[in-house]
């Protein structure tokens, strides 16, 4: 690899790496790769047209963690668009549930959009859920992982009044905040730096 080459791959790792270190550290390496990879193959979706022709359908309204019961200064995720194939979908009452395995964050199964004032949308980054009991029966012992990560553990607990799987069956998630940096890291739910106060002239 010659000096140019070396010197644009550091650039990109850096930047990458700024975007999505935890608490102001940098990620490790092979995880900046992973989210860099992840950016390149999911940047058509900018244009919500683009995911809408390939069959993601917007789910639900725009989701805060005060929406959810969560404390405000959580800030947000936006409005979901699911991909109802990738996650095999199974039922969407008393709450969602589905057969999905699905894993390739090169192919996401979700997209998650804030809404501007002027109507339009700006892609966040990407979602990948896979239903806790699919899973098992898929022979898994283990949870799912990204870049080395476990995903996030999600079940309602009914003795709070936040609903903690967001009105689906156990599952485990991970996000990956692709286009906007979280001041809480790269994979966390919640962005502080995300807001649904626009989400009413979407």
């Amino acid at each position: 690899m010659n000096r140019e080459l070396r010197r644009s791959k550091w650039m990109i790792m850096a930047s990458v790496g700024l975007a999505f270190g935890c608490a102001g550290s940098l990620v490790a390496a092979g995880e900046a790769e992973d989210i860099a990879a992840v950016i390149e193959a999911t940047a058509k979706y900018a244009d919500v047209s683009v995911a809408l022709a390939e069959g993601f359908v917007p789910a639900g309204e725009c989701v805060s963690a005060a929406g959810e019961g969560l404390p405000p200064e959580w800030g947000a995720m936006g409005i979901h668009y699911i991909h109802p194939g990738k996650l095999q979908i199974t039922a969407t009452e008393p709450r969602v549930d589905g057969d999905s395995t699905h894993v390739d964050f090169l192919n996401p199964a979700i997209l998650m959009y804030e809404p501007q004032a002027d109507g339009s949308l700006e892609l966040l980054g990407v979602e990948t859920l896979v239903f806790q009991a699919a899973w098992a029966e898929a022979g898994n012992d283990d949870p799912p992982a990204f870049a080395g990560k476990p995903y996030d553990v999600m079940a309602d607990d009914p003795n709070t009044t936040a609903d903690e799987a967001h009105a689906f069956e156990p599952h485990f998630d991970r996000h990956v905040w692709t286009l906007r940096e979280n001041p809480n890291g790269g994979f966390a739910p919640f962005n502080p730096a995300v807001t649904c106060e626009h989400a009413a002239d979407y």
